[in-house]
């Protein structure tokens, strides 16, 4: 790892108010740009992806390794492996009482489903369609007693991970799993996007087919008694070997700052705002670090995760090989993913929960704090996004770090008071490319790029030169009330 003792600090500690001006106008969006051009040159010379696994994630690397090692750092590779799933085909059909083919806005595959042609009968696990539609179907083996095997289990959202679900299902002898949307609310209605999870020691392997379907799809099956559907999901898995890479300031080793991004995109695009706006971004807050000669009280350690779009591979990789004191020198972690979105909106993770509910572990909340005191000072307008395990904070925020960072959205559609706030068009997703191959150089905003990338240096800076601690992991597990059901920014295509 690098260490950078160069002459110059900050005129204040961050207790007292850390003057980030000079970082702040050193890393502008003109030079994020350069580097997002870099990426995209990357990109088309690799297939039109920068995926893990690929010529273009590796060039990727490359590239970010070599400008850390020109500004003084010594970046290091962490390798993993894993099983990368590939879906080929998918399609969901209720054949009785009245035929339907179902289309891409009723259903989806899970990823890490199981392979497969199945048609059989619909039988409904302890699913709830009534009042506040509190659900635990599926959760618990004694759901499924009395299921009648060689059925496809239809599954309600809600409580545990979609893997638990299906596992129960599959002992229980369904051929085929159906989950559909909770119906809580309006952002419990669409259909289900999410993983099964790859296949580990705490996640079993599902072999049958999985998809997630939307609450309307369940509430009709549910209420077609002896229905029968055929589900067919093909693909297959491939064996992927990649890195993170990580790069470190000096200081304090016991109070390490985690700023990180991930750097591989999907396959079907070279991932310029998702997430080459947030690689980017914290390089250039790197190298200007370096460039103003930046001694940090607390370690600040730079990494670029691989594997987040099959599941958060490569962060939740990083996070498991901590040791438990490790772990606790781990202060926090910000997270930077797609902060350049065209139709944006400015989102800070809610720590503290006091919005949307979720929050995170101990010391969350004082992260949000600096990014909300940060905007206000600026006069921009900001809005909460929760802790929903769609990003590489994931691991952290699970093992008790605390962790905070900005998005500018993704598939969502901005409406219309959002409209009236950031400006943009109400109706339209944040990112109408996202997971595309148009997501490329013409899919960012420079705009709210430069704001974020302002926040992002501000807060790199502040959590780096604190004389007082930010640690959750010596209270409590840090699971807190957390209840996330998906995780990886690839479960939503």
């Amino acid at each position: 790892m690098a260490v950078l003792a160069f002459a110059f600090t900050p005129p204040a500690v961050a207790d007292k108010g850390t003057d980030t001006q000079a970082l702040r106008d050193a890393v502008t969006a003109g030079a994020i740009i350069d580097h997002l051009e870099e990426l995209q040159a990357i990109a088309d010379a690799n297939g039109g992806t920068r995926s893990a696994g690929t010529s273009g994630h590796v060039a990727s690397a490359v590239y970010i390794e070599n400008q850390l090692k020109a500004a003084g750092y010594t970046p290091e590779r962490q390798y993993f492996e894993y099983l990368k799933f590939n879906l080929e085909s998918e399609a969901f059909q209720r054949l009785t009482p009245t035929p339907l083919t179902y289309t891409a806005d009723d259903f989806a595959a899970m990823t890490y489903s199981g392979f497969g042609e199945v048609t059989a009968a619909v039988t409904p696990v302890d699913i709830n369609l009534l009042g506040d539609r509190a659900s635990t179907s599926g959760c618990e083996a004694t759901d499924f007693t009395g299921f009648p095997a060689g059925t496809i289990a239809l599954i309600q959202r809600g409580t545990c991970p979609f893997n638990t679900k299906a596992v129960n299902a599959e002992a229980a002898g369904a051929v085929g799993v159906i989950i559909f949307n909770q119906g809580d609310g309006d952002d419990r209605l669409a259909r289900v996007d999410g993983t099964l999870g790859a296949p580990a020691a705490d996640n079993p392997e599902v072999t049958i087919p999985t998809v997630g379907a939307s609450f309307a799809v369940g509430e009709e099956l549910a209420g077609l008694p002896g229905a029968t559907v055929r589900i067919d999901v093909q693909g297959n898995t491939q064996p992927i070997e990649t890195f993170n890479v990580l790069a470190d300031t000096a200081g304090r080793a016991d109070r390490t700052v985690v700023v990180g991004a991930h750097l591989d995109s999907v396959a079907e695009g070279p991932g310029i705002n998702d997430n080459g706006s947030g690689s980017a971004a914290i390089l250039e807050t790197a190298l200007q670090m370096a460039e103003l000669g930046v001694t940090p009280e607390n370690r600040v350690r730079f990494a670029w995760w691989s594997g987040e779009e099959d599941g958060l591979i490569g962060s939740d990789y990083y996070v498991a090989q901590l040791s438990k004191s490790e772990l606790k020198n781990h202060a926090l972690n910000l997270n930077f993913d797609m902060v350049a979105s065209p139709n944006p909106v400015r989102f800070v993770y809610d720590g503290d929960g006091k919005q949307l509910g979720t929050s995170g572990p101990n010391g969350s909340g004082q992260i949000e704090k600096v990014f909300l005191d940060y905007f206000a000072s600026q006069g921009l307008a900001t809005e909460p996004t929760e802790f929903d395990g769609r990003s590489d904070y994931f691991g952290f925020i699970e093992n008790g770090i605390p962790a905070g960072g900005l998005f500018t959205g993704a598939e969502d559609i901005k409406t219309a008071e959002q409209a009236a706030i950031y400006g943009g068009m109400a109706g339209v997703a944040y990112d109408p490319c996202y997971h595309q191959a148009c997501d490329d150089i013409d899919n960012i905003d420079a705009a709210v790029l430069e704001q974020m990338a302002d926040a992002i240096a501000h807060a790199t800076l502040t959590f780096a030169m604190t004389q007082s601690a930010v640690n959750g992991t010596a209270k409590g597990s840090g699971s807190g009330n957390l209840n996330l059901e998906f995780k990886g920014h690839q479960a939503v295509r």
